[in-house]
């Protein structure tokens, strides 16, 4: 009969990102067959020094690691003294992904399967909303000496296993750790019956916190793939771990394809403002250089005239009016183009560009307006934005294989909505909105080709 080890594990470290803080104390229980028959801890030197929130949560001082062993002098005995067994810890992302990240820097590539206490903790006890080990503590009446010291706590957890066996008939535990097992990639606070219904299909998914914070919000032509994905790197991922260690509730919404998919994370990034969504999100200030076809210079825009039909040419989008400004000083200075013309400076006569022989006199005659007027917009047509080429709305059908086809709604590149069959879209062609430099950007890669992604084209007058 094969022997049953477990590990219980806490470590202490220096913060919380595991592929750069650092472990400063580990204590291990080993459990063979329910049994403990032995013990391994140590404090560790972290090669920098522990901030100082950090010492008042665990009372771990600099002073007291000068003389500890770095992980590295170390890495080979504890990896000998864990063998095979199972680890089992509080919240065992967090343990499991420094504990990888300090084997990987002795250089060894350390993987063991994962029993969460805390998932655990929400399994037995669903009804309770505190599933922290202080919490669960409290409620059975197991006491630690010292909380956030590795020695003690692992001492607790072993305490809190055993109470949960004795609460528990052989069967029910062992269905436990056996629902456990299966699920031991999951974040500890996600209930794993919500991924259940998970589809392959396109989508969007979710991600929300306590309280139903939005965290993030994400796209993928296969989303079952896509959000599996995220709890399978957070050891060597800040912010996947930390994604693990806050989710609590996903949601998705299915799509017709990858355009459908993509142009709804758009509108719910700006919608929802997930605190880990730093791309795609809303640019009030969004503003561009405008040049029409008889006038001598371009004028900005702002993001809200964007959405109107426009004649002459665009160039560029810019976060705001000195981004803007900048970078047609750069196009004017390479290509000596008068700034005075341009309108980017006021006065008469030669501008001081010219006098120091960065203009080719415009300002004065010794260029004609016509010709500069041709030099600028050859000089800008690498920034060109590209004109709405329908007279207005149109409708996309997109339908991926096995999805249910949908109907994507745009005018002069802002996306108004999708609907399930053209009758409905036509519905949304005089909705308003406003221009939005990622639906933009997305649009104009999908519509260069539209017939190369399975798309169909269909004006809605």
């Amino acid at each position: 009969m094969s022997e049953t080890v477990l590990i219980f594990v806490d470590v202490e470290t220096t913060g919380t990102r595991a592929t750069r803080d650092r472990i400063t104390e580990i204590a291990a229980l080993k459990v063979v067959n329910g049994e403990l028959v032995d013990r391994w801890s140590s404090l560790i030197y972290p090669e920098c020094k522990v901030p100082a929130q950090i010492t008042q949560l665990t009372g771990i001082r600099d002073d007291m690691l000068r003389e500890a062993p770095r992980f590295t002098h170390i890495a080979e005995s504890l990896r000998e003294w864990l063998g095979d067994g199972q680890l089992v810890a509080h919240n065992a992302r967090f343990d499991y992904s420094f504990l990888r990240n300090e084997f990987k820097r002795a250089g060894q590539d350390f993987r063991a399967s994962l029993i969460c206490t805390l998932r655990l903790s929400r399994r037995i006890a669903p009804q309770e909303r505190q599933h922290n080990l202080k919490a669960l503590l409290n409620r059975y009446g197991i006491s630690p000496i010292r909380h956030h010291r590795a020695g003690d706590d692992v001492d607790a957890l072993w305490s809190l296993w055993q109470t949960w066996q004795v609460e528990h008939s052989e069967e029910a535990w062992q269905n436990l750790l056996g629902d456990e097992r299966r699920h031991r990639t999951l974040p500890a606070h996600l209930d794993s019956a919500q991924l259940e219904g998970l589809p392959t299909c396109p989508g969007v998914y979710l991600f929300y916190g306590h309280n139903r914070l939005p965290l993030y919000v994400g796209k993928s032509v296969n989303l079952r793939s896509r959000v599996l994905g995220h709890f399978q790197r957070d050891h060597q991922d800040d912010k996947e771990m930390r994604l693990a260690q806050q989710v609590q509730h996903i949601e998705w919404e299915e799509t017709a394809g990858d355009l459908g998919a993509q142009l709804r994370e758009a509108q719910l990034v700006k919608t929802l403002m997930p605190i880990m969504n730093r791309q795609l999100r809303k640019q009030r200030k969004l503003t561009t250089w405008h040049w029409e076809a008889e006038a001598n210079h371009p004028e900005l825009l702002s993001r809200s005239a964007m959405s109107l039909p426009i004649s002459g040419a665009l160039y560029g989008l810019f976060r705001n009016a000195r981004e803007a400004k900048n970078t047609l000083r750069a196009v004017a200075e390479e290509q000596k183009l008068c700034p005075r013309v341009l309108g980017l400076e006021k006065g008469k006569g030669r501008c001081f560009a010219n006098q120091v022989g960065k203009c080719l006199g415009a300002c004065h005659g010794q260029e004609s307006i016509a010709q500069h007027t041709q030099r600028a917009k050859a000089a800008l047509m690498q920034l060109q934005v590209n004109v709405w080429p329908w007279p207005g709305s149109i409708a996309i059908e997109e339908q991926a294989a096995d999805s249910t086809p949908a109907w994507h709604v745009v005018r002069q590149w802002c996306y108004l909505g999708s609907a399930a069959s053209l009758k409905k879209a036509k519905t949304l062609a005089d909705a308003s909105a406003s221009f939005d430099v990622d639906s933009y950007r997305i649009l104009n890669r999908f519509l260069r080709s539209p017939e190369q992604h399975g798309l169909t084209v269909i004006p809605l007058g």
